[in-house]
């Protein structure tokens, strides 16, 4: 699935675009994602562009229920809330760990179901970001790619440890298991960023579930969006990941600022 669209934002443009694609592997999507650019000029003042990705677990079709109340309840909740950007957002990840949790108790079915969640909002020059697993959040500026966010796995702490090396961890068994997800328990950790990021012409953002960063580099991302952008910087990224296997759901986010 692929969405572009764009909106104006005082001085910037943001254009942005998606896909989500099942993988070579698996016959479920456990991946979520969504851009909301509001069309009420006074909503886009308030609240500005949001884009959220998730990626489920907790079984067959329980890990796509999960990434999906994620999305649809964070969305909702921050576009509802009448506080900051900041804070909206966080508060919309604990609504959605409480969804989560509590659809988790009362369906069989779904029983120990989570996801990760990370999303992205950008309002009046500026970007927030809330985080819980191990889904990423990149900024490509300057020439430069930076991870903005942390993965809350085993693989992290171990390299925190000086356990185990960045190469390393991308081979390590365990590079997969996250410590922390959305609706795995009744309370969730949220990570957030100490001050908003001030954002210029030229960023591009990215959002993307393990399915990509497992098989693309954080180098071949950048390259994708410096020469490509958009669209056609999604579509060319998933393609990398299904030809080095697709072993997992792939999602990637791109938005992209422009004067």
């Amino acid at each position: 699935m692929v969405s572009p669209g764009s909106a104006a934002r005082g001085a910037l443009f943001i254009s942005a675009s998606l896909i989500t694609d099942c993988g070579c592997d698996r016959e479920v999507n456990e991946d979520c994602c969504q851009v909301v650019q509001p069309s009420d000029p006074g909503i886009l003042e308030r609240k500005g562009v949001l884009m959220v990705v998730a990626d489920g677990m907790g079984g067959y079709q329980a890990g796509e229920v999960a990434s999906r109340i994620a999305v649809e309840t964070v969305t909702r909740a921050y576009y509802a809330s009448d506080s900051e950007p900041q804070a909206a957002l966080t508060s919309a990840f604990h609504d959605a760990n409480r969804e989560i949790h509590r659809f988790s108790l009362v369906r069989r079915e779904l029983k120990g179901m989570g996801t990760t969640c990370t999303a992205l909002a950008i309002q009046g020059g500026v970007a927030y970001s809330a985080h819980v697993g191990d889904s990423r959040l990149y900024i490509v500026r300057s020439n430069s790619i930076y991870q903005l966010t942390e993965d809350h796995s085993v693989v992290t702490e171990l390299i925190k440890h000086g356990s185990l090396t960045r190469e390393a961890a991308r081979r390590h068994v365990d590079r997969n298991i996250i410590l922390r997800a959305l609706g795995s328990g009744a309370t969730v950790e949220v990570a957030t960023w100490e001050q908003p990021l001030p954002v210029r012409v030229g960023d591009c953002f990215i959002l993307c579930s393990d399915g990509l960063y497992d098989s693309v580099t954080d180098d071949e991302i950048r390259m994708a969006a410096e020469a490509q952008g958009g669209e056609a910087a999604c579509e060319a990224l998933v393609a990398i990941a299904r030809d080095r296997g697709g072993h997992d759901n792939i999602t990637v986010v791109i938005a992209c600022l422009d004067g």
